[in-house]
């Protein structure tokens, strides 16, 4: 038996919850892990998991088994991590979370870059705008805008990014450019479906608003309101990162310059271990170098933690 090898499956099974979930993670099938765990068991001379109808859970010494069973793959991976360290050698799987924004627009080609430099580095990058949790998912890295963030991890503000009102030329030559905040009443809104409310907070400097606005276009995609600002279909609050080409090529015009909404903050995050792969640290690295030359980022400083923002939305 592949000791380490039934290690790992009996520890994702208990993660992900399921045979078949462990299963399509790892690249077999259900038959190989469920004979891989009896293997274990068989090895052990005890039960790790109750089996029913309902789906398997772990007994007292399957819960004991897995504490010390993350221990020691994680030595063993910290061990691998050292070899490779001292050879400059990055390999293995990344698995990466994203919002679907951000993924396609911006770290898509950064993971592109990214494989090109690290031939021996295969990266899945799951793009999804719902917070996941990252353990239970096997997700390596995360990034993340806004917040609240979750409690389990270690990371780094990456950067800070602006928010402001934009739209197409063609819909304010339409509808009439507003002069300020109040005018805004009598423009169509494009706004996340996800924000709450009737009203756009906005700031200048000391002063603040909170400004009543009519959206009949609510979406709960941030490429969709992209699309939509260019198709003219109204004003929306716009993170610098998602429409900084369409500023630069005139597609689009900034709206009430000066007058910003919130900003953004944005995360790359991992784990909580006391062993990070060589290929996490690298990428993340990578990843840094990168976001300093992209439009719309303000890069930050490295910072030593994490601090968990206020929830943002796009």
């Amino acid at each position: 038996m592949d000791t380490l090898r039934a290690m790992r499956t009996f520890v994702r099974t208990l993660e992900l919850g399921s045979l078949s979930a462990a299963a399509r993670e790892l690249g077999t099938t259900q038959p190989t892990v469920s004979k891989l765990l009896a293997q274990l068991e068989q090895h052990l001379s005890v039960r790790l998991f109750q089996r029913s109808t309902r789906g398997l859970s772990p007994t007292d010494q399957g819960r004991q088994f897995y504490l010390d069973a993350k221990l020691v793959l994680d030595g063993f991976d910290a061990a691998v991590g050292t070899v490779q360290g001292m050879t400059g050698q990055v390999s293995g799987l990344l698995r990466i979370n994203a919002p679907v924004g951000l993924g396609q627009l911006r770290i898509n080609a950064i993971v592109g870059r990214f494989l090109a430099a690290h031939p021996a580095v295969e990266i899945e990058l799951v793009l999804d705008d719902r917070y996941i949790d990252m353990v239970a998912e096997g997700v390596d890295i995360a990034f993340r805008l806004g917040g609240p963030l979750p409690p389990d991890v270690t990371g780094r503000h990456l950067a800070t990014v602006p928010r402001f009102l934009a739209a197409s030329p063609a819909y304010l030559q339409q509808r009439g450019e507003p002069e300020q905040p109040a005018d805004l009443t009598g423009h169509d809104f494009v706004r996340f479906a996800w924000t709450p409310g009737t009203t756009i907070d906005l700031h200048r400097g000391d002063q603040a608003l909170q400004v009543p606005v009519s959206s009949r276009y609510r979406v709960n995609n941030a490429l969709a309101i992209r699309e939509a600002l260019v198709l003219d279909s109204g004003i929306a609050i716009c993170p610098d990162w998602l429409i900084h080409d369409l500023l630069s090529s005139g597609a689009l015009v900034q709206v009430l310059p000066g007058w910003m909404a919130r900003s953004q903050d944005l995360y790359v995050l991992a784990p909580s271990r006391h062993y990070q792969p060589l290929r996490v640290k690298a990428f993340i690295d990578f990843a840094v170098d990168q976001f300093s030359q992209i439009g719309g980022f303000h890069v930050a400083a490295p910072a030593q933690g994490v601090q968990t923002p206020p929830s943002t939305t796009v």
